[in-house]
């Protein structure tokens, strides 16, 4: 005999269906992961794409300078480490030396030596003095600024002391892959003092390309730096 408006109890997914539907689910989570980790590296691989590219390009535009002057009231050169005794590394000895002999053919009466110990315990200022000395230029022409940790601080204590006596033209010297980034940070410069300047490469030997290469990858990524945060962060009042 039917009974009449008996309840029928809900079937459940057998063991295996619900394994399977767990399953399903579980590959479609990951599988979504997936697609988002893909976009997020995708995004990201973007990023870094277009801040080298804008870097490049900065430093490919990078003023070289803002005058048509022949002869400055002094050469500025750029600070880089001495060596774990406190002996010039080949770099700093072919800044000093750059700088003497623009000295020695009259570009400017007098040197700025900027850099503190921004890399071991020795101030680079102070072993590039002693080493321009060792060139034949007198101390009362060297001027030493020794506290400046990076680019920014070199130029903008540097300018410093130039305002503390009066001058207002400056060569830079430095290696021809530092100099793009030193001259956005001139350029900078120029709309906070009046400033004339222009910058003067070292004249560099041929090396291992590798060696080219890495050092102006490293300058590229350091202009990454410059564009993104410091030239917004470290505030330069000369």
């Amino acid at each position: 005999m039917e009974l009449e408006g008996s309840l029928v109890a809900p079937t459940r997914p057998a063991p295996r269906r619900a394994h399977a539907v767990r399953k399903l689910t579980a590959r479609r989570t990951r599988s979504q992961r997936r697609k988002w980790l893909w976009r997020l590296g995708f995004a990201a691989s973007a990023v870094v794409v277009c801040l080298l590219a804008w870097a490049s390009l900065a430093r490919r535009l990078a003023p070289a300078s803002n005058t048509s002057l022949t002869r400055f009231d002094v050469i500025i050169v750029l600070g880089t480490p001495a060596d774990s005794d406190g002996n010039p590394t080949p770099e700093l000895l072919a800044r000093v030396t750059e700088g003497v002999t623009e000295y020695q053919r009259g570009i400017a009466p007098r040197m700025i030596l900027t850099g503190g110990p921004a890399h071991n315990r020795f101030v680079e200022a102070a072993v590039m003095a002693r080493t321009a000395e060792a060139q034949g230029i007198p101390e009362s022409a060297i001027f030493t600024e020794p506290a400046a940790m990076d680019t920014i601080q070199n130029v903008c204590y540097a300018a410093r002391i130039m305002k503390a006596n009066g001058w207002q033209s400056a060569e830079v010297v430095s290696t021809a892959s530092h100099l793009p980034r030193a001259g956005l940070i001139l350029d900078r410069l120029g709309s906070r003092m009046p400033l004339e300047w222009r910058t003067h490469a070292v004249a560099e030997h041929p090396g291992p390309a590798i060696l080219e290469g890495a050092t102006t990858v490293v300058e590229t990524l350091k202009t990454v730096r410059y564009l993104v945060w410091t030239r917004q962060n470290e505030a330069c009042e000369p």
